[in-house]
C-alpha cells in the first residue's frame, strides 16, 4: 500500500509491503509495535530504533512526538489520494470556483462556513458514498462565499458543495 505522508516541511511518499517500507525511492525494513498502556510506538527501521509518540486526530491526522518535538502529520492511502486527485480535477475551471461532488452521495459534515479563508488541502466536506466517508478537501486557497450543503442532504455526481473567491 502506498502512502502520501505530509507535513509543514513538506510531503513525501511511503510504500509499505509487510516489513518491506520504501520512502522516497530508498528501501528498507521497518518494524512498528506498540508499548502497551502507553500512546508510544517502538519503531525498527533496519538496525536503527526510534521511539515515538502517536496520537490519533481527525481521520489520517496524526501528532507524532520525538524526544519531546510534536510534529502534525497527514496521511492519505493511495484510494484516498486518487478519490483526492480526481476531486481536484473537477473542482475548479476558469469559470467557476466551486467545490463540486466527485460522486453521488450523502454530506455527513460541512466543516466551513461563507467567509472562512481555507488553505489548499484544508478539510471542507465529508462525504459518504458507498459506506465510506471521503474527506472533499479545498483546491488552493481561498475564501469559501456560499455553502450550497447541508449535513443530511443526499446530492449527485457534479453537484456544487462549496463555492469560493479568490483570497
Amino acid at each position: 500500500m502506498k502512502y502520501l505522508v505530509m507535513t509543514r516541511a513538506g510531503s513525501f511518499e511511503v510504500a509499505v509491503d509487510g516489513e518491506r517500507v520504501t520512502v522516497e525511492g530508498v528501501e528498507g525494513t521497518a518494524h512498528l509495535s506498540l508499548v502497551p498502556g502507553t500512546p508510544v510506538r517502538h519503531l525498527l527501521m533496519g538496525n536503527r530504533s526510534v521511539s515515538l509518540g502517536l496520537e490519533a486526530g481527525a481521520p489520517g491526522k496524526w501528532a507524532v512526538t520525538r524526544h519531546g518535538v510534536r510534529w502534525e502529520v497527514a496521511v492519505i492511502d493511495e484510494r484516498a489520494r486518487h478519490m483526492q486527485d480526481l476531486t481536484l480535477a473537477e473542482q475548479l475551471s476558469p469559470v467557476t470556483a466551486a467545490l463540486c461532488a466527485p460522486m453521488p452521495g450523502l454530506i455527513v459534515r460541512v466543516a466551513v462556513e461563507p467567509g472562512n479563508r481555507v488553505v489548499g488541502g484544508e478539510g471542507l466536506v465529508v462525504l459518504e458514498a458507498m459506506k465510506m466517508e471521503n474527506e472533499l478537501r479545498a483546491p488552493a486557497a481561498a475564501i469559501v462565499k456560499a455553502i450550497r450543503v447541508e449535513a443530511g442532504q443526499a446530492v449527485e455526481k457534479g453537484q456544487v458543495l462549496v463555492e469560493f473567491e479568490e483570497s
